[in-house]
């Protein structure tokens, strides 16, 4: 069985409550989100260091130009510069990771397992259930998948 299967007439556990699938929808959701901060976090990161990268080509051009002295500037004072004090973005992005993401990810595992027997998406299963018009060949589900 699927962890997304939400058969509420099948074997096994009975489904949570109405506010209880309500609530893990939440969470979800929230988790949702916080994906997509931490991709982010990965694209500041990405760019941050792809930015500092073109610093090197800026340096090799200005003293290809005869900029020495502001070659010599963007070099000290900007390239390799950390974005807070004494760290460098995949520093935060580790810290983020394991302070925040981590955490809130295994929590919600726990979550779903202790509420819901380990079933994920019951709340967009019952939405996918509600929203369908019986009999349409295009809201029928396909053969084996979560109803």
């Amino acid at each position: 069985m699927s962890t997304h299967d939400d058969d509420r007439d099948g074997p096994g556990p009975a489904a949570p409550d109405s506010t209880t699938v309500e609530a893990l929808g939440s969470l979800s959701k929230a988790l949702e989100t916080v994906e997509r901060a931490r991709g982010h976090l990965y694209g500041f990161h990405q760019l941050t260091g792809t930015a500092d990268f073109e610093l090197d080509r800026t340096v090799g051009l200005l003293r290809k130009a005869g900029h020495h002295s502001w070659a010599d500037r963007v070099a000290t004072e900007i390239l390799g510069r950390n974005v807070m004090p004494g760290r460098w973005t995949y520093q935060i992005v580790d810290a983020y990771n394991e302070t925040y993401y981590e955490p809130f990810r295994a929590l919600e595992r726990t979550v779903v397992s202790a509420l819901a027997d380990g079933h994920e998406h019951r709340f967009e299963a019952r939405l996918q259930r509600e929203r369908r018009t019986p009999g349409h060949p295009d809201h029928t589900p396909a053969e084996g998948a979560d109803t």
